[in-house]
């Protein structure tokens, strides 16, 4: 009877502790991509000025990060050397204006802005928004983005990441290569995918269609 107990308690003992174990979580085989353009992300009282007091966006299509769309509103932004026609708003309006330009345009523009993540703008160059019924001029506001990953706090658990981090990236194909200095960006209103511009894009022949993989923390 004693050896059947201690048997018995023995294997209550190992189903313990399989269940104290953790369960791994897969880790998705490859991240997809979200490709941007330049655009502006507006404040409700530049967009005011810009289209008319009161004036609410016009949802066009919904983008891949939740809660955020493309806007059927356009803007052209101004700097010494040239103008840029056609800026896509997204939405939702947000605290501060931030225009988002690829490198080269501020080469059009006449105005230097340096890759930033998005929301850092302390001294970041202003630039001069006009719209349909008037006109701003930004104090700050206009960078390139630099390139980031969104994911959820269940993917930076998977990945083995924290918010802020940078981390590579790498890309297969005839182009394929490796993106260095990419931030990871985590938040529970995030969806996993990796952003860049479609300069950056371009140069590694990267699609909405392709998959990255983090290589290096």
């Amino acid at each position: 009877m004693a050896e059947l107990e201690n048997v018995l308690k023995l294997l209550l003992e190992a189903v313990e502790a399989v269940q104290k174990t953790p369960v791994p979580v897969p880790v998705p085989n490859g991240i997809g991509v979200g490709i941007s353009n330049r655009h502006i992300h507006i404040s409700q009282d530049d967009l005011n000025a810009l289209f008319g007091e009161g004036y609410q966006l016009t949802p066009l299509k919904e983008l891949s990060q939740p809660g955020q769309f493309a806007c059927k509103e356009v803007v052209t932004i101004c700097g010494p050397k040239g103008a840029i026609e056609k800026i896509r708003v997204l939405g939702p309006v947000r605290n501060k204006t931030q225009v988002e330009i690829l490198a080269g345009d501020s080469f059009k523009l006449g105005v230097k802005a340096a890759a930033r993540m998005s929301g850092d703008l302390q001294g970041t160059p202003g630039i001069t928004i006009i719209g349909p019924k008037g006109s701003v001029q930004t104090k700050e506001g206009l960078i390139v983005a630099q390139r980031h990953i969104h994911m959820h706090p269940v993917n930076a658990e998977q990945y083995g990441v924290r918010d802020g981090q940078l981390v590579s990236i790498k890309l297969d194909g005839v182009r394929g290569g490796i993106f260095h200095n990419v931030a990871i960006r985590v938040s529970k209103d995030s969806a996993l995918e990796f952003h860049l511009d479609t300069e950056e894009a371009n140069a590694m022949s990267i699609t909405s269609s392709s998959t990255v993989e983090i290589t290096k923390q």
